[in-house]
């Protein structure tokens, strides 16, 4: 066994710092969200700010748009030319996605002001990208309703997940531990 363990060190290594800094900054996450109460309609602050930013995403590129916090659940309408076209939850504010990002970053992790950077700048990419995929996404439903599931549960999350996996990839082979090991 113990054998198996030294064998296998770099793939344990990395585990443990993938799951340790994912498990932790999700308890922080979570407990942000706590202070915030579902059953009054109360939106976090985050996500507050992703429908604020979608709409004046929309209204620079010169589209209608408004947000209206919902009446009846913790979330906030997109208004598009005067219809109500979508809703924004907590889970598209993207944190979750930049928590998963970020812990791969870390448990592959090389010196501490290049790994800080890279997941500094991975994560207002992904931030951006979120707000811009919302932002499509609201153009496309407006244009091609018949095509919601289509554009919400495939072609934006494909974008999102693929920019991730492709920050990875970069990470790993430009500036992870493992990258400086094999040059």
């Amino acid at each position: 066994m113990k054998n198996t363990i030294n064998q296998h060190k770099p793939f344990f290594l990395f585990l443990l710092k993938f799951v340790l800094f994912y498990l932790i900054f999700t308890l922080i996450y979570k407990f942000y969200l706590n202070q915030f109460n579902v059953e009054n309609k109360e939106v976090d602050g985050i996500t507050e700010f992703v429908a604020h930013q979608t709409k004046n995403t929309l209204v620079f590129f010169g589209k209608e748009c408004e947000i209206r916090k919902h009446e009846f659940e913790s979330s906030y309408k997109v208004i598009y030319y005067n219809k109500y076209l979508a809703r924004i939850i907590e889970g598209c504010n993207a944190i979750s996605v930049i928590i998963l990002f970020a812990s791969f970053v870390f448990a592959f992790s090389a010196k501490f002001k290049n790994t800080f950077l890279f997941i500094l700048f991975g994560s207002a990419l992904i931030f951006v990208l979120n707000i811009l995929r919302i932002a499509l996404l609201t153009i496309g439903l407006y244009n091609y309703p018949e095509y919601e599931e289509f554009l919400h549960n495939i072609v934006f999350p494909l974008v999102i997940y693929g920019v991730v996996f492709v920050l990875w990839i970069v990470w790993v082979v430009k500036f992870s531990a493992y990258a400086k090991r094999n040059n």
